[in-house]
């Protein structure tokens, strides 16, 4: 039986809907849910692309392992932590946050650039452990998949 991916209804739901957060001490904790889950993609993706960059030695069960953690971070059920009302643009949110209003208001982009993510990260799972060469090719897209929402939905670092 397939798993089903139940990021895009929850997030349709809670757009839907609106947020049912009731203070500011939720939306705090929401906002630290979603960094602290993206820390767990940067985490994986960063030993993968290190590998790639020769930064570190290529391990094949180290990579196959990163792989399958950003897969499944990928298929995780996320949307309750990408509450309406939870951007930079938002009353008192302009430091705890680099969302974009485009997040929801664009809806639903923010949808297919985590599909491609997602199947991105599908292919990549089948490569990664193979060899050095194969993770490099597979990690392109993937980088692609990233920047398909970090690009158009996350505002720039601050300096």
């Amino acid at each position: 039986m397939k798993k089903r991916n139940l990021f895009l209804p929850v997030m349709i739901a809670t757009m839907a809907f609106g947020s049912s957060l009731s203070s500011a001490a939720d939306i705090e904790k929401t906002i630290e849910a979603r960094q602290s889950f993206m820390r767990v993609y940067s985490f994986n993706l960063g030993l993968v692309g290190d590998m790639a960059k020769g930064k570190s030695q290529y391990d094949a069960e180290i990579a196959a392992n990163a792989a399958k953690n950003l897969l499944a971070l990928a298929k995780m059920d996320n949307g309750p932590m990408w509450p309406q009302g939870t951007s930079k643009e938002d009353p008192g949110l302009s430091e705890k946050t680099r969302a974009l209003p485009e997040t929801w208001t664009t809806y639903p982009k923010v949808s297919e650039r985590h599909k491609e993510l997602t199947e991105a990260l599908e292919k990549f799972v089948n490569v990664a452990g193979k060899d050095l060469a194969s993770l490099r090719m597979g990690i392109k897209d993937v980088g692609k998949g990233c920047k398909g929402c970090h690009e158009s939905f996350r505002a720039e670092e601050e300096e």
